[in-house]
C-alpha cells in the first residue's frame, strides 16, 4: 500500500538497524512515549532487533492507561445516576474500577453507549431531552480539540443537557515527572507523533535543554521507530540534548494553530492526577469557568472516592518506564486482557495488553532475545 509499505521495507529496516550497531557504543535507556509506539515496538519486535546495548522501555503514553482510578470511579458513580446517558469511547469500558467497571454497569441496566466522537453526544442530547448526556473527555493533546468542540458547539446551539468529564492530560510534564524521579533510568525519549501533530514540539525544546536529554518526533511504523532510535543514539553518543523530528511527513515545529487556539478558548492548564503515577502539577486540562456549565464533575458534584488498586498490579511502574510488564507476578495469569488487573492490560494501547497480544507471557522473561528480522508485512 502506497505511503504504508515504505514504511515497513525490511531491506530498509535492516540498513536502519545496521546503522545502529556502528553508531551504538555503551549502553542506553530509551523510552517511546506514546502507546501507540509501544504497540508497534511489540507487534514487529523492534526492541529484539536492536543490539543489545541500547534499552527500550515504556512510557505513561496510553491515556486510558494513565486515566486516574479516582477518575473511574466517578465516572462510574455518575453512570449509576438515574436519567442519566454515559457516553465513551469504546476502550474505557472495561478499565477497572475500584470495584466494577462501565460494561458491568451497561449490563445492570446503566445507559452506557459507545460513541466515536464527542459530536456524537450533541445529537443524543438533542434526541433525549428529558436526558443528562455525559461524555468522558480523555485522551492526550490529541484527542482535546474535538473534546473541546463539543463544548463549544454545545454552547452555541444552546444544548443544555450535555457535560463532559474531563480526565485531558499532558506529555511535557509526564516527561518532566519521569526525568524528576530518583527512579529514572531513561536517557532518551522517542516523542509522541500524534501529540505533536496537534501541539507541535516547541514545549519539548525546554525540557531537552534543562534535563539535557534527546527527545526525537518519532511516528509510528517500524522505519519510523528504528529512524527515531538511530538519531536519539547519535545524539546520546555525540552528547548533544536537542529535540529532532523524525516524523516530519505529519508534524511540524508550530503544530496545527487552529486545534490550539480552540483548545485554550475551552480548556485551561491544572493539576491532574495520573494513574500509577500520581498528581503531577499542571499536567492536564480542565473547562474554564465561562464553560463551567458543561462540567460534569461540577453538575453532578462528585464525592471525594476512597480509591483502592489491587496490590499485586504494578501499572504504575510499567508506566514509569520502571519494570515492564513480564516482571509482574500477575501477567498472563491473574491478570489478562479477559480479566485485567490493571488498565495498561485494558487498553490496545497499554504495554501490558501489547505483550499478551504478540505472546510474550509465553515467553521466559531472562530468554536471550531472538535477533533476527521479525518485520510483519
Amino acid at each position: 500500500m502506497k505511503f504504508l509499505d515504505e514504511y515497513r521495507d525490511e531491506a530498509l529496516a535492516k540498513g536502519i538497524i545496521d546503522e545502529i550497531r556502528r553508531t551504538v557504543t555503551k549502553p542506553w535507556v530509551l523510552m517511546e512515549v506514546c502507546g501507540g509506539q509501544t504497540h508497534s515496538i511489540v507487534k514487529y519486535g523492534i526492541d529484539r532487533l536492536l543490539p543489545s546495548e541500547i534499552e527500550l522501555v515504556h512510557g505513561p503514553g496510553c491515556p486510558v492507561c494513565v486515566t486516574s482510578l479516582e477518575m473511574i470511579d466517578k465516572a462510574l458513580e455518575i453512570a449509576r445516576k438515574p436519567g442519566v446517558i454515559f457516553c465513551s469511547f469504546g476502550d474505557m469500558l472495561r478499565v477497572p474500577g475500584s470495584e466494577t467497571d462501565l460494561l458491568i454497569l451497561k449490563s445492570r441496566g446503566a445507559d452506557v453507549r459507545v460513541v466515536y466522537s464527542p459530536i456524537d453526544c450533541l445529537k443524543i442530547a438533542r434526541a433525549n431531552p428529558d436526558k443528562k448526556v455525559v461524555f468522558f473527555a480523555i485522551g492526550f493533546e490529541t484527542t482535546a480539540p474535538a473534546n473541546a468542540m463539543s463544548v463549544w458547539q454545545a454552547r452555541q446551539q444552546g444544548i443544555k443537557n450535555f457535560s463532559i468529564l474531563v480526565s485531558h492530560v499532558l506529555v511535557p510534564p509526564s516527561i518532566a515527572s519521569i526525568l524528576q524521579s530518583p527512579l529514572n533510568r531513561v536517557q532518551g525519549f522517542l516523542g509522541p507523533g500524534h501529540v505533536c501533530t496537534v501541539m507541535g514540539y516547541r514545549e519539548y525544546e525546554p525540557l531537552a535543554a534543562r534535563y539535557k536529554v534527546p527527545i526525537v518526533i518519532t511516528g509510528f511504523e517500524p522505519i519510523d521507530i528504528l529512524q527515531g532510535t538511530l538519531m536519539t543514539i547519535r545524539q546520546l553518543e555525540t552528547g548533544r540534548a536537542e529535540v529532532e523530528n523524525q516524523y516530519p511527513r505529519v508534524v511540524s515545529r508550530d503544530g496545527n494553530k487552529v486545534a490550539q487556539d480552540l483548545i485554550n478558548k475551552v480548556f485551561e492548564v491544572g493539576d491532574r492526577k495520573w494513574r500509577g503515577v500520581g498528581s503531577i502539577p499542571k499536567s492536564g486540562y480542565k473547562l474554564r469557568y465561562e464553560f463551567r456549565d458543561y462540567d460534569a464533575d461540577r453538575i453532578f458534584d462528585t464525592r471525594e472516592i476512597d480509591t483502592k488498586e489491587p496490590e499485586i498490579c504494578i501499572s504504575g511502574l510499567v508506566l514509569r518506564g520502571v519494570k515492564k510488564p513480564h516482571d509482574c507476578p500477575a501477567f498472563g495469569t491473574l491478570c489478562t486482557p479477559e480479566k485485567p488487573l490493571g488498565a495498561t492490560m485494558v487498553s490496545a494501547e497499554g504495554a501490558c495488553a501489547a505483550y499478551y497480544a504478540y505472546g510474550r507471557h509465553l515467553q521466559k522473561p531472562a530468554a536471550t532475545p531472538n535477533k533476527e528480522l521479525a518485520l510483519a508485512r
